[in-house]
């Protein structure tokens, strides 16, 4: 993993450093940038149960995602044991400040223990640039060297290749395929080094 990716919490915001974007954890003013994203349908399409109202949206990001992100950076405060907490970052540009994708961490609960994931999506404009790659690495370093987290998974539809791409660079190792809800996925296993 680059050494040039670092996490900070200025102003009580969250942030995971990366070369071209930054990590940040969700704030309500990314309501509409996210309702956006989900609704691309590259996104809905390998995301399932992304795409919701504004409505449920917006109720999922204040009652839920943001309370989600200050549960999890305070077990990582406190002693590092996230336990099955969720954390929600958004992906924002360095160069024009957009909040242009998602990726965060939770469990999978489809699939046996250990199953801490993470995840990851970004808008149909900023495809093939290497940032979901970069977010997902200084999502994993960050993982591995601030909590208690030994072994992450990754599941990637098999027709999806670009995420079976990020993951692969990521050094995950391909498992085995799975079914869940009808779709055929590769199901990876990345263990701290």
């Amino acid at each position: 993993m680059s050494s040039n990716t670092h996490s900070t919490c200025e102003e009580n915001v969250f942030k995971i450093d990366c070369k071209d974007i930054i990590l940040r954890e969700y704030k309500i003013e990314d309501l509409d940038d996210l309702q956006d994203i989900t609704w691309q349908p590259h996104f809905y399409e390998f995301l399932i149960d992304w795409n919701v109202s504004r409505e449920q949206r917006e109720e999922w990001i204040m009652n839920y995602e943001i309370p989600d992100n200050k549960r999890f950076l305070n077990a990582v405060s406190k002693d590092g044991d996230i336990r099955e907490l969720r954390l929600r970052l958004g992906i924002i540009s360095k160069e024009t400040g957009e909040f242009i994708g998602v990726c965060g961490t939770g469990i999978l609960d489809k699939v046996p223990s250990p199953n801490r994931e993470i995840f990851y999506g970004i808008s149909k404009d900023h495809t093939s640039k290497g940032y979901t790659t970069q977010a997902a690495k200084g999502l994993i370093k960050y993982l591995f060297e601030s909590t208690n987290v030994e072994e992450l998974i990754a599941i990637a539809q098999i027709r999806n290749v670009p995420s079976n791409k990020v993951i692969q660079k990521c050094g995950f190792e391909f498992q085995n395929n799975i079914e869940i809800e009808n779709r055929q996925y590769n199901y990876y296993k990345l263990r701290k080094s």
